[in-house]
């Protein structure tokens, strides 16, 4: 019998040291630090914006972090994880960005004056790549609409920025990633916002020859940022 107890007693100690040498996974956030507070303002906001839930490649979208080993092969990390899904960790990130750069605020699901402004905002990313001490890759076509208006920009944005070694500096090469897919919607949110004004001036230009004759929707090219951004508005 005190053969046996001490079997369970070494059986017990080797779970439990097997258990401690486990290795510990590693929780990652596009959060980063947290930004300077604004001074309060008691005045109503002049726009807001609606940033929709990010579309993410279906083989990224999980906790594990997934990194390119080459272009054709991916390793999924068991101990390296974000601390939520990619796709929500983006959407945080963008919308804290665009917020900041635009001094608007986000009101995705949340009621707002019906008199204000909004531009509704779309993601989708189609490479979030991962390539450990090389770079960090986000590949997103995207498109502002004013909310009531039937003209819409879209675009595309491919962040390509370099990192260093450890999956701490990956992290932080998708964060200025989605800074820079910030600055490019920014800047659509910006041209779209001069339309109201400029239809008013061409409404008020026309002749009574041409007062039946309906306006095309102006065309705005893609603004321009430090990633390349390309394609189409209408």
């Amino acid at each position: 019998m005190r053969f046996g107890a001490l079997l369970l007693t070494v059986g017990a100690a080797g779970v439990l040291c097997a258990c401690a040498s486990s290795p510990s996974s590693r929780f990652y956030t596009l959060g980063g630090a947290a930004p300077t507070p604004a001074a309060v303002s008691s005045s109503a906001a002049a726009f807001y914006f609606q940033l929709a839930p990010v579309d993410m490649p279906e083989q990224v979208s999980r906790n594990q972090m997934v990194v390119q080993t080459s272009p054709a092969q991916v390793s999924v990390l068991e101990q390296e994880r974000w601390a939520s899904l990619p796709g929500d960790e983006v959407r945080r990130a963008l919308s804290s960005d665009l917020s900041q750069q635009l001094n608007a605020i986000d009101v995705y699901g949340t009621p707002y004056p019906e008199s204000a402004p909004v531009y509704r905002v779309t993601v989708k990313v189609q490479r979030f790549e991962s390539w450990p001490g090389s770079r960090a890759v986000i590949d997103a076509v995207w498109s502002v609409r004013a909310a009531g208006s039937q003209s819409v920009m879209t675009c595309r944005t491919i962040a390509d920025e370099p990192v260093g070694d450890g999956y701490g500096a990956l992290v932080d090469g998708h964060r200025k990633a989605v800074d820079a897919l910030a600055t490019a919607i920014s800047a659509g949110v910006r041209s779209l916002a001069t339309l109201p004004l400029a239809a008013a001036t061409a409404s008020s230009a026309k002749g009574k020859a041409a007062a039946a004759k309906t306006l095309p929707a102006p065309v705005l090219p893609c603004p321009a940022s430090g990633g390349a951004t390309t394609a189409s508005t209408q």
